[in-house]
This record gives C-alpha cells, sequence and structure tokens, in this order.
C-alpha cells in the first residue's frame, strides 16, 4: 500500500511540474506579444537608420514564441498521456486546430512585413498597420487557444 501511494506521489509531482511548465511556455508564447504594441509608434515615426533597433524586439518575440510553442506541444501531449483526456476530445482537437492555424499564421504575418520595414519603403505606414493588426490577430487566436484550454467546453 506504501508503494501504490509513493508511486501515486510521484506521478502527481511529475503532472504538477509540467502542468507549471505547460502555463509558463504559454505565457511565454502570448506575453511578449503585448510589449510590441508600444513599439508601433516608434516604428512609425523613427528615422530609417534607427529603425533596426526598433525591429529587433519583433524579431527576438517571434523567437522565443516559437521555442515557447514547442515546450508547449512536448508538454501538452505529455500532460494529454498522463491523465484520462484523450486525443478524441473536442477541445483537445479545436485547441490542435487553432494551434496549427496560429503556425500558419505566425509564418505568414510577421517575417515577410518585418523584411520589407528592413528597406527604404515609401508605405512604411502601410506595412506598421498591417503589423498591428498582425499582432492583434495572433493575440486573438492565441488568447482563444488559450480559453479552450483552461475552459475545456465539451462541443460534441
Amino acid at each position: 500500500m506504501l508503494n501504490f501511494h509513493i508511486e501515486w506521489m510521484m506521478v502527481l509531482s511529475w503532472y504538477v511540474l509540467l502542468l507549471y511548465i505547460h502555463i509558463f511556455s504559454v505565457v511565454l508564447s502570448i506575453g511578449p506579444y503585448f510589449i510590441l504594441f508600444p513599439l508601433l509608434a516608434r516604428i512609425r515615426s523613427t528615422p530609417f537608420e534607427l529603425l533596426p533597433e526598433h525591429l529587433e524586439p519583433f524579431r527576438i518575440t517571434v523567437h522565443l514564441t516559437k521555442h515557447a510553442g514547442h515546450v508547449l506541444v512536448a508538454t501538452g501531449i505529455l500532460l494529454t498521456w498522463l491523465t484520462a483526456w484523450t486525443w478524441k476530445t473536442s477541445w483537445i482537437i479545436v485547441t490542435v486546430l487553432i494551434m496549427v492555424v496560429s503556425l500558419y499564421f505566425i509564418a505568414r504575418a510577421f517575417s515577410p512585413i518585418l523584411r520589407q520595414l528592413r528597406v527604404p519603403h515609401e508605405d512604411r505606414h502601410v506595412l506598421v498597420n498591417k503589423l498591428r493588426n498582425a499582432l492583434i490577430w495572433y493575440v486573438i487566436i492565441t488568447l482563444t487557444m488559450m480559453w479552450f484550454m483552461v475552459a475545456k467546453p465539451t462541443l460534441w
């Protein structure tokens, strides 16, 4: 009986550790994008020679969130394996679908705009507006994914 209790506590402690890592990776996947909004005004008005230093936080954020997403997926798989949830659970399926959309979106949304902003351009305001819209949509997509993970709604 004591061995069963010790094994159960070990599984529980692994679960708690994975859950905290999973939640932290969510914070790293979404949080940095909020600090980018104030940079948009600076990108819009800064001289072109100083623009790279204002674009660098965007590049770093995309890079950080990409790696946080890897941790997020790995811990999500392990948490699903450790719990009674199955891959046929509706909120897991929807979360995975949204995650695929967010991966496609992030690959298409930020890098091309940032590349265009790194060269002299007449339409910087248009590009900054596109960048702002991409930020808004990415935050909406990721917060929607987070809602499904927290609320765990039964859809079917």
